[in-house]
């Protein structure tokens, strides 16, 4: 009995929960994390049209999750040309990004609040074939009803932090166990998740290890154009890059050029913010290092005495990774995490990073065990590595270490399209999406 109870109160309390939804959206948007436009899809309320046949509804976290989906809608897509997709996302930026890269065939919404009339009403639009989940949060209320009807799960390129599964298994065992229990089947990125997801209740002959899907991921995309163009303009300048930068990073980013320029004074730092509406705040911090800039976003170049380049745009880090040859990833010298280091290696430029790397801490460990990367710690280390790469022998060593890593990977989303596929012939269509109300879900709590 104790096994359902935890469920079955979220699920009655999220049956009646839509005045206190509208109260977390409002405050949600007026801290600028809901798009203003779109929040009806926040309600299951959707703002495109179902097209016709057979539909794949991919839900991912945020922007890496998402971007990681690229290239297999893509290939499911080429495969099988009657298929469309669906992706979800919850937050704005993720958005933003998948409006500029999303195939053909492909449209996103933003998930439904996990309130149960906002879930069934999003899932009685959508009616997806198939249902594939790339995060390791799990929403009761949608994977309960999803679940319900009869709808196939699937679990991919899973990874779940220690905080994640100590919070679950301390507080929360019993609801995450039934919940685990409605995936088919889970392709996960590690043996530390593997073993986290057998600790709380996912069956082991469900459970597959297989690498991280962002390693099989196409390269960033760019304009050749314009490639070309920057290029002729740095005309051979020295640069590098410091991509998707957090707050707190960018002064040890700018100390650090600061200090290189002391041994390279023409050396260009492309710096990246990872949120695009910070650059205000980032400008200002150069001015205050006393560092001349050009920016991006208002259509400038940097000149001869422009000593940082402040890239305040989405979508081009396929163009910054191309041409430099030596990248910082961001989010590593703050605790965010880190950020995924396949997308400079299979664009050839040499990966600094900092410590804080728990979001990729497998692909680093490979990486490091390569000497493929190199570990900084402060802005004194960025600085001294970023003046020993200027020798190209040496850069070109550490990026071609890091490309053979990152090409050993590509067969994750092989595995990825073919368990797919697999799932999506075998089971049959649904021929009615009449949803289960709160009460008819109890005997599959």
């Amino acid at each position: 009995m104790a096994i359902s109870l935890a469920l079955s109160a979220y699920l009655a309390f999220s049956a009646r929960a839509t005045r206190y939804a509208e109260r977390k959206l409002a405050d949600r948007l007026a801290a600028g994390k809901e798009d203003e436009d779109r929040l009806d899809e926040r309600r299951g309320i959707p703002s495109e049209p179902r097209p016709k046949g057979p539909l794949i509804w991919f839900h991912a976290a945020s922007v890496g999750e998402s971007l990681s989906l690229l290239e297999l809608i893509r290939r499911m897509g080429e495969d099988r040309p009657e298929l469309n997709f669906l992706v979800t996302t919850g937050t704005v930026t993720s958005a933003q990004v998948m409006a500029a890269r999303l195939p053909a065939g492909a449209v996103h919404q933003f998930v439904p609040v996990d309130v149960l009339p906002w879930v069934r009403r999003f899932l009685d639009h959508w009616k997806p074939d198939l249902a594939v989940w790339t995060e390791s949060e799990f929403w009761p209320a949608l994977l309960t009803e999803t679940r319900a009807r009869a709808i196939p799960m699937v679990l991919i390129n899973a990874r779940m932090s220690k905080a994640s599964h100590d919070r679950w298994r301390w507080f929360l065992r019993p609801m995450v166990r039934k919940l685990l229990r409605k995936f088919d089947i889970a392709h996960v990125q590690d043996d530390i998740t593997a073993g986290y997801l057998r600790r709380l209740g996912l069956p082991a002959e469900r459970l597959h290890v297989t690498g991280t899907l962002k390693e099989g991921a196409a390269a960033l995309p760019v304009d050749e154009a314009e490639r070309t163009r920057m290029a002729r303009h740095l005309n051979g300048r020295p640069v590098w890059l410091a991509a998707s930068t957090h707050e707190g990073e960018e002064e040890k980013v700018l100390e650090a050029h600061t200090q290189a320029l002391r041994v390279n004074h023409r050396l260009l730092l492309i710096l990246v913010p990872r949120h695009p509406n910070r650059a205000d705040e980032v400008a200002a911090l150069i001015d205050r290092h006393r560092l001349s800039v050009a920016r991006r976003s208002e259509g400038e170049l940097p000149d001869t005495d422009a000593q940082v380049y402040l890239a305040d745009t989405m979508g081009e880090l396929g163009l910054w990774y191309r041409l430099a040859p030596i990248s910082f990833v961001g989010g590593s010298l703050e605790p965010i995490g880190g950020h995924n280091p396949f997308e400079p290696a299979a664009l050839g430029s040499a990966i600094l990073h900092g410590p804080y790397v728990t979001n990729f801490v497998d692909i680093f460990q490979r990486l490091t065990e390569a000497h493929a990367a190199r570990l900084v710690t402060s802005p004194g280390s960025l600085a001294e590595a970023v003046t020993d790469l200027q020798n190209p022998d040496k850069a070109a060593e550490l990026a071609h270490a890091a490309w053979e890593v990152c090409s050993a990977g590509a067969d994750v989303t092989d595995q990825a399209l073919e368990m797919l596929l697999d799932r999506l012939d075998s089971t049959p269509r649904p021929v009615s999406y009449t949803h289960l109300r709160a009460h008819e879900t109890e005997a599959d709590l």
